[in-house]
């Protein structure tokens, strides 16, 4: 029987304690200690509240929303893309245990109606509009085919105003409901990217998320007085945990540089504001440095922050340091289901721990990698699926227990999907999805390993690898390539570069060249979307393949 210490389980540091409160309350206490510290600056907007000045207007908001009927339990949708108004309704749902439903800015008619009656809001609070999507006539029109939703409230409407107004009357009867909540109380639901089927709506607590965006931002050590820039959507864990709750339970301010991700916008921002800390999808951080003008802003006040969302290149991070700043930069990985955040890199690590991995067991959790087929947690170096346990991990899905019992096991493990190895020292680098891996005639291929690979080539800015299907090997590489402004690249170009370097079977057979990928509003690159178009464009519909 192998030793513990020799396999691929670890569990995180216990000696800071869980938070054991409600937002509101850790809120609360935030604007007792650093009322006239910045709470919030909205570059966009023109908006700039202290501690207490936000404290206010949450409450405020949260007897305007009592007085017009929501009670505890409720769902209340937030359809919007970065406003400072977003992080009002956050917290003042969080005063009266009203459950926020984060609806995606990007989604349509029909995954509105989807993730409103799935998840039976009474209300929906939205922007009246963002880019070429009309929310007012869009709500209308899913309107009858919604009975539960009684209302609908667009920001800086008259019905917004007065909410926003309160009623004073309500103020005690919101703190005594607000000293009533439970930590295990659910306070969001937030839908999961269905790769097939519908999303699913993973239920998290107070507990959860207070308490992964309190570590995340421990973990880059950020203090009162330090001032984070917050590119990524606010719908996403990555912003509303990692980033707002990050702040607000440590006292940090939130600068927002505009309502979607522009880089300029946020390099003027972090000049601007002076920030200390800057949050984004490595696809981010590209366009960022990739800006003509990148030099002329004055960074000097960063020094870290996360880089999370997707695999993060190495050669990026690499640039980040360099090139941004961002000495003390990390790595954050988890999945929606787990608040987000399971492991993250630290400010001291070296930079190869940095650049290639994604860290250590976080805080009060517990982490593993199993055998994919039996389940057994398996040496140190070896692949296999990355599995999680503790506070963070939901509930579980909205209404859906055959699909929570699918993904948390009976011991409380969450399975995520994803492909993982343990170092000896613990830290953990992911390789891949288990649905993205490429076995091209029984040799396995991650897709990270290739798009590390070509990250080092001059001429590639961006690369991405996925399978499709080949009639002798079953699958074969592919790899889509942004070139760097200027350069070109083909697939000659790239079979020669692989030629002697690395293994005959991981040489992409096919190459396109691109300007850029098919993301998510979060920055997530769609591999499925790829792979459907290369199959179009390759002719490979209907192939039949090895094995």
């Amino acid at each position: 029987m192998r030793r513990m210490s020799q396999l691929s389980i670890a569990a995180g540091p216990t000696d800071i304690p869980l938070l054991d409160t409600t937002i509101a309350t850790n809120l609360a206490a935030t604007v007792a200690a650093h009322g006239d510290r910045e709470a919030l600056v909205s570059c966009h907007q023109g908006v700039r509240w202290t501690y207490s000045e936000f404290g206010d207007r949450v409450h405020r908001l949260a007897t305007g929303l009592l007085a017009a009927g929501l009670r505890r339990g409720d769902r209340v949708g937030l359809w919007s893309p970065n406003f400072a108004e977003w992080t009002l309704v956050q917290y003042a749902t969080a005063e009266l245990g009203v459950v926020l439903v984060n609806v995606n800015p990007a989604y349509r008619t029909h995954e509105l109606t989807y993730a409103l009656d799935q998840s039976g809001c009474r209300w929906l609070i939205a922007a009246p509009e963002f880019k070429t999507s009309d929310y007012r006539a869009m709500t209308d029109s899913v309107r009858p085919d919604l009975p539960a939703l009684e209302r609908a409230v667009f920001f800086w409407d008259d019905d917004w105003e007065q909410l926003c107004a309160g009623d004073e009357s309500r103020s005690a009867d919101v703190r005594a409901i607000t000293a009533e909540l439970d930590p295990d109380d659910p306070i969001n639901i937030q839908y999961t990217s269905g790769t097939t089927g519908f999303p699913k709506g993973a239920t998290l607590t107070h507990r959860n998320i207070l308490n992964n965006g309190y570590f995340v931002t421990g973990g880059q050590e950020l203090v009162p007085g330090d001032r984070l820039c917050i590119p990524v959507p606010f719908y996403h864990c990555f912003g509303m945990v990692m980033g707002n709750l990050g702040c607000t339970s440590r006292g940090v301010t939130m600068v927002i540089p505009g309502d979607a991700f522009d880089p300029a916008a946020v390099l003027q921002a972090v000049q601007d504001e002076r920030c200390t800390a800057l949050y984004g999808v490595p696809t981010m951080f590209i366009a960022e440095m990739a800006l003509d003008d990148f030099t002329d802003y004055d960074l000097s006040s960063l020094r870290t922050g996360v880089m999370a969302g997707s695999l993060c290149p190495v050669e990026v991070m690499k640039r980040c340091i360099s090139e941004m700043n961002l000495r003390d930069i990390g790595i954050c990985y988890g999945m929606t289901e787990t608040s987000p955040v399971s492991t993250q890199t630290l400010p001291g690590d070296t930079l190869e721990h940095r650049t290639e991995s994604v860290g250590v067991v976080h805080p009060h959790v517990e982490i593993r990698v199993v055998d994919p087929s039996t389940g057994e947690t398996l040496p140190r170096g070896e692949t296999g699926e990355f599995c999680t346990r503790g506070y963070s991990v939901m509930q579980g899905y909205w209404n859906d227990e055959e699909k929570t019992a699918a993904a948390i096991d009976a011991d409380g493990w969450m399975h995520t999907g994803d492909l993982a190895v343990m170092a000896d020292d613990g830290y953990v680098n992911i390789v891949g999805r288990i649905k993205d891996m490429v076995i091209r005639g029984g040799e396995n291929i991650y897709p990270r390993e290739i798009e590390e690979f070509l990250y080092t080539h001059p001429d590639i800015e961006d690369v991405q690898a996925i399978g499709v299907p080949d009639e002798r090997f079953g699958e074969e590489l592919m790899v889509w390539v942004k070139p760097r402004p200027g350069a070109s690249i083909d697939l000659d170009a790239v079979r020669e570069f692989c030629s002697g370097r690395i293994a005959h079977f991981k040489v992409p057979r096919y190459v396109k060249v691109v300007d850029e990928f098919p993301m998510t509003v979060t920055g997530k690159i769609r591999k499925i979307e790829m792979r459907e178009t290369s199959i179009a464009e390759l002719g490979l519909e209907g192939t039949p393949t090895a094995g």
